[in-house]
């Protein structure tokens, strides 16, 4: 039971850190690329396919999309955001803007809910509890700032994978010290 718990620490702690990596790498590529037209677009489209991914990997590790409810839902929410703002990608950049607004709020709650239901077996979930919560949060104001006057760009969207980042290299860190302090206990 406990090399399952280790190789279960193991997991969250890699999965973590790739998360973080990927949205630092997305953040300094929104930065780096937003006066491109087409590179923005596909920045703002391969992110909640990015998410759509991740979650369908992680649920399949840890007992498949039956066992994980909260990711598989992600996995279609993602999917479906990816989609979404394809579309209001077409439309307007305050329709981008609530588009990841209302997935950030879903995501959130979902990934939230998820870190609840790891409490029990996996330590640093505090952070993921709390970065849920915020993504709910911080979906409430994009969906403010869309509807606001100022037009929206994919910097609007930085701060929110910033978070995102911090909070899943927390969680990688916290969970790799925990194992450190496991081994030479």
């Amino acid at each position: 039971m406990q090399n399952q718990s280790s190789n279960q620490s193991d997991w969250l702690r890699s999965y973590y850190f790739t998360r973080a990596a990927f949205s630092l790498i997305w953040i300094a590529a929104a930065i780096l690329l937003a006066g491109q037209a087409g590179a923005a677009a596909f920045l703002l489209v391969i992110y909640p396919l990015w998410d759509a991914l991740a979650n369908l990997v992680d649920a399949r590790v840890n007992g498949g999309l039956r066992a994980n409810p909260s990711q598989t839902l992600n996995v279609v929410v993602s999917t479906v955001t990816a989609l979404a703002v394809s579309i209001a990608l077409g439309k307007s950049t305050h329709a981008v803007l609530a588009v990841f607004g209302a997935w950030a709020i879903l995501s959130g709650l979902l990934q939230l809910y998820t870190g609840v239901r790891r409490w029990r077996t996996e330590g640093a979930q505090w952070v993921m509890i709390l970065s849920g919560a915020q993504s709910a949060l911080a979906g409430g104001f994009m969906i403010g700032r869309a509807l606001g006057t100022a037009t929206p760009t994919i910097h609007d969207i930085v701060p929110y994978a910033s978070f995102g980042a911090f909070y899943f290299l927390l969680s990688s860190i916290l969970l790799a010290v925990a194992a450190y302090r496991k081994a030479h206990a």
